[in-house]
């Protein structure tokens, strides 16, 4: 099939095959009918995906090559900031993020064993899991209703001699109230990591200059896993404006290393045999000198490569999230005596990942949701609802050791029990969206 081709020929033949293969077998769709399962999110791709798929795989690199530098330039160019790095989930981002906080490089504001982290317990685990995983002490926070993010009005009440960060989430999409929590922690010395696993392209205003969600915080974080705004399969991704705690990021991803040279390449800095570093001998190859204790976190190239192709796509998926939003927005309004639609915060513009409700009194969860899942759409609790009522805390609960909580955690078990939520991914239709608002509507008023 390849006689007389040179290598490159022999790709481009190749790739040409997979956009015909994406044309044959992926992208024919019978389009929407009623009936049809609606799911709260999904993969949107095109042949672009596939064949930088295919020509990664072809390259035959595998770990963390050009694929992967092409996409942490162009992400860091889209959130407007100076230093990206590509991680092989959302939750090693967090894991990363948080772990950063924790070099000894950092100094009297290195965070130590026992120091005390601000966060809430409505939302994913994977935010609050490496706190207590190193040993430190999450405090939980209460959210508002129907914002669904911390209360700021608790955040002196939580804070203690012992705090040393704030680690939250946006929710769902919807910011949260960023201005006062940058604000108190700039005001205490606080570290601020934001979680925008679930917000990426959301937007907030401050002093009258709007910036994305994950850019306003010390590292913002995020997730590439399908259901996410974009994705390449599994990954994830850490970013920053400081230059040292970019210096760490990429230590602690790179299983502690000192030395920055990427992989298949060495003696970047010039000084690869001639300095002494810890008690090692002089001259010991800095290929192989540790600075922390480490991971090896990075992705695949092969993951960068379907990344690079879904960001050329993401303001189109941003503007659609947002459309489909809208639409359920105002298809529901009429049942807002029977269900607390959610509200965006002030000075924000959400890339939204979901359409949050939560049940009013008279309503049953358990009645609303199974009717709705019966006639295909699909749900989704907001993840732990309450994570401190899970089966991982029963070995820790009420050990203040280990966590406390600020005040009460009174919306926060509220969601647990009467908050769900839909989707609005853009490969939803106008048919799909409708035929939600019809069947959520149906089941508040059976």
């Amino acid at each position: 099939m390849f006689e007389k081709m040179t290598e490159d020929q022999a790709k481009n033949q190749i790739l040409h095959m997979v956009t015909i293969f994406w044309e044959q077998y992926h992208s024919k769709s019978e389009g929407y009918k009623e009936g049809d399962r609606i799911t709260y999110a999904s993969r949107v791709y095109d042949s672009k995906e596939m064949c930088n798929l295919v020509d990664s795989a072809l390259e035959f690199w595998l770990t963390a090559g050009r694929y992967t530098e092409q996409f942490e330039t162009e992400f860091a160019q889209y959130l407007d900031v100076r230093y990206c790095s590509l991680v092989n989930s959302g939750s090693s981002a967090n894991l990363l993020a948080f772990m950063t906080l924790t070099s000894p490089l950092l100094k009297e504001r290195q965070v130590q064993r026992g120091d005390e982290i601000i966060t809430v317990a409505a939302g994913f685990p994977t935010t609050v899991a490496p706190m207590i995983q190193y040993g430190a002490v999450p405090v939980f926070v209460d959210v508002t209703i129907p914002q669904y993010n911390i209360d700021v009005n608790m955040l002196e009440e939580a804070l203690s001699e012992r705090t040393k960060a704030v680690m939250i989430a946006h929710t769902l999409g919807n910011p949260f109230d960023l201005k006062e929590v940058s604000s108190f922690c700039r005001k205490h010395n606080l570290w601020l990591i934001e979680d925008n696993c679930d917000a990426l392209g959301s937007e907030y205003t401050i002093d009258g200059k709007t910036r994305l969600t994950g850019t306003i915080g010390d590292i913002g974080t995020s997730s590439f896993y399908p259901p996410h705004h974009m994705t390449m399969g599994e990954g994830g991704a850490v970013y920053t404006n400081d230059a040292l705690l970019h210096r760490i990021v990429r230590s602690l991803r790179d299983w502690g290393r000192d030395c920055v040279c990427p992989s298949g390449h060495d003696n970047l800095c010039g000084h690869r045999f001639d300095r002494q570093y810890g008690e090692l001998p002089l001259g010991y190859d800095h290929k192989y000198v540790y600075s922390h204790f480490g991971y090896n976190l990075k992705a695949t190239d092969m993951q960068a490569a379907i990344g690079c192709a879904q960001l050329e796509k993401f303001p189109q998926f941003v503007d659609k999230r947002r459309k489909n939003f809208e639409r359920l927005y105002q298809g529901l309004k009429e049942v807002q005596d029977k269900l607390i639609l959610p509200v965006v915060q002030q000075d924000s513009n959400p890339s939204w990942f979901g359409f949050m409700m939560t049940c009013r009194e008279g309503i049953e969860r358990e009645k609303v949701v199974p009717y709705i899942e019966n006639h295909g759409v699909q749900t989704r609790m907001l993840f732990a609802g309450n994570l401190i009522k899970h089966p991982c805390f029963d070995e820790i609960r009420g050990d203040k050791t280990k966590y406390r909580i600020a005040g009460t955690l009174e919306n926060t078990d509220r969601i647990m029990k009467d908050t769900f939520w839909v989707g609005v991914y853009p490969g939803m239709t106008d048919e799909m969206i409708d035929y939600m608002i019809r069947i959520i509507k149906e089941a508040v008023m059976q």
